[in-house]
Order: structure tokens, then sequence, then C-alpha cells
């Protein structure tokens, strides 16, 4: 994460005294380009950092200064203890050590500061786990975890999903990343590419001695970004509109599995039965397949009305006759 490099950046000059870019990018794992503007965030942050020309030169902080939480604003330091810890830090070990940094935060401020901070933390609490957890066992987490940590590669007894035997493979582990409450591990092989890998469906793990020989410029933030782009253009779209029920239309942006593309002008339905004053809005919809679009719509009754495609419309009114006569026993 670029705020994690950008702490790095400033303790490894506080340490160091200065560094080159070429020493920082290498340290740091990222391009000569991305120093260049790591820098320019932290001067624009009120860090003193400055460039020294010469053989001896590089990037430095100004003499005498020293990161400390003195050094950060009221409202910077309610930021930083605003929220509990996310599940990624319990999964990978981190939820106490968190606990313990707060602490050391909360002891090192003004008891002025320090009040202001308690304040907040009664008024104002950050949930950052979804209704729909899925709470999947992640036996082998800490073994990945060691094995981006150190760099090794490792042996996996890998399912793809669904029924499909699970199959063995040595892979060389570039990163974890958490997706809502799911762990994916990034790695690549000899035989192919970069590629992703629940991590819930590894059912075997095991550490190599053989190093793993990370590729250059290689950016976790980037390639996740361009793996879901990627699986979202290859979804299948379904396009529909529809007259929604102002009753409903929180509930139809919030539904899974459909997306309100946009909200169009009001629309006068003399003609609804819920309603002979309602006003509705017209909605254009995006579903994954027919079918889902049916049963999802179906769910919502006389509140949502379907003006095309044709098809959908027709595939709702069939499935409504069928629970009809279903249930009055023809």
């Amino acid at each position: 994460m670029r705020a994690d490099r950008l702490l790095q950046i400033m303790m490894l000059l506080q340490a160091r005294g200065g560094m080159t870019t070429r020493a920082l990018a290498a340290r740091l794992e990222v391009s000569e380009r991305t120093i260049h503007r790591d820098m320019e965030a932290l001067s624009t942050a009120g860090v003193p950092v400055y460039a020294e020309r010469g053989s001896a030169g590089g990037w430095r902080l100004m003499e005498g200064y020293r990161a400390d939480w003195a050094g950060l604003h009221k409202e910077e330091l309610l930021a930083l203890l605003a929220a509990e810890p996310h599940r990624h830090l319990t999964d990978l070990g981190f939820g106490d050590a968190y606990e313990a940094a707060v602490l050391k935060v909360l002891a090192s401020l003004s008891p002025s500061l320090r009040r202001d901070a308690d304040y907040m933390r009664q008024r104002v609490y950050v949930d950052a786990a979804g209704w729909h957890q899925n709470v999947e066992e992640l036996p082998w987490l800490s073994l990945l975890q060691e094995a981006v940590w150190e760099d090794r590669k490792l042996r996996l007894l890998y399912a793809s999903g669904g029924d499909s035997a699970a199959s063995e493979r040595v892979v060389s582990p570039l990163g974890l990343v958490l997706k809502g409450s799911l762990w994916y591990l990034v790695a690549g092989s000899d035989e192919q590419e970069s590629r992703t890998y629940r991590v819930s469906r590894i059912q075997d793990a095991s550490l190599l001695d053989e190093p793993v020989v990370r590729p250059d410029h290689f950016n976790l933030a980037a390639y996740w970004q361009r793996s879901v782009d990627l699986f979202r253009s290859g979804l299948p779209h379904y396009a529909a509109q529809a007259l929604v029920h102002p009753s409903v239309s929180t509930r139809l942006e919030m539904a899974r599995f459909v997306r309100v593309v946009a909200w169009h002008e009001r629309h006068e339905d003399e003609a609804s039965s819920a309603s002979a004053t309602a006003v509705w809005r017209k909605a254009e919809l995006q579903f994954n397949t027919l079918s889902s679009a049916c049963e999802i719509l179906l769910g919502f009754g006389t509140m949502v009305r379907v003006l095309e495609p044709l098809e959908l419309r027709e595939a709702l009114l069939e499935a409504a006759n069928n629970i009809a006569s279903m249930y009055s026993g023809k």
C-alpha cells in the first residue's frame, strides 16, 4: 500500500541520513518514477524532504526533523483511531499488534488530544464487515504469508473449483489480496504468467527452499486491478429497463447481482394498482443473465414493472402464471 511505502521512505531516510532514488526504488521494489511521485506526496503533506545533487547526493530529510506523533494534526490522529482493526489484520495475526499500536498512540497524546480521541471512539464505530460475509476456513494462510514474506516457492495441492480434482503445482508467491472477506494468493509459475488462487481452495501447502525471483517492476495493486477489470469485462451482461416504485428503489440499488446503471425522469403512473398517485422512476438495469433477471425481479412483486426487453416481460409472465397455477391446484 502507498501509505506503508511512504512511511518506509521516511524511516529509511531518518535512519540512514539519505538515499538515492535508485537505492530507494530497489529497496521498496518499485520504479524510480514511483519514488519521485512519493517524494512529491511527502512534500505536499508537509514532510521536509529535499534532493541533494552530486556523487554523495540523494534524498534527505531536513536536519533535525524526526517523524513522531506530535507532528500529526488533530484530525489526522483522530482519523487513525476511527476504526477497529479490519478482518485482514486478524487473519494475518496482527490484531493484537493493532491494539498495542493504538494504546501507544493514545499514550503519546497530550491530555486534550487523548480526551478528543476517547470522545470520538465513544461516538463513532466503523464496522468494515459487510452483511453477506463468507466465513471460509483458511488453514494455510499463515504458511502462505510466510512464503510471501520470505520470497520462497510453494508446493500446493489446489482445486480450481466445483467438482474438479485437486492438482499439485509449484508456484512463486508474489502477494496476498483480500477482496471483501475472501483471501487470494497471487503467484507465478515456470509454465505461465502470474495467476490468482483462492486461498480456501488450497488443500495442502508446503514451503520449498527455492527462492522466488520477483518479476521486474511487479506491482501487486496494479496486477489485481487489471485482474478485476478483466474478470468484469468477461461477465455476461443482460440489460433491461423498468419502472420502479419509490418504496423499493433503495432496495433495488442494494440488491446483489443487479446494477442500476442510471435513473431517468420521473414517470407518472396512473395505472398502478399499488397507488393511483405514485411517482415511479425509470431505471436502466444490468443483470448477468435472463434467468437471473427473472429470479431477482420476481422478488420485487408489483413494485418493479419491466418495460423491455420483451423476452424478460414474457419470462416474468410465464413464471407468475406457473406460480399461480401451482398454488391454485391446477
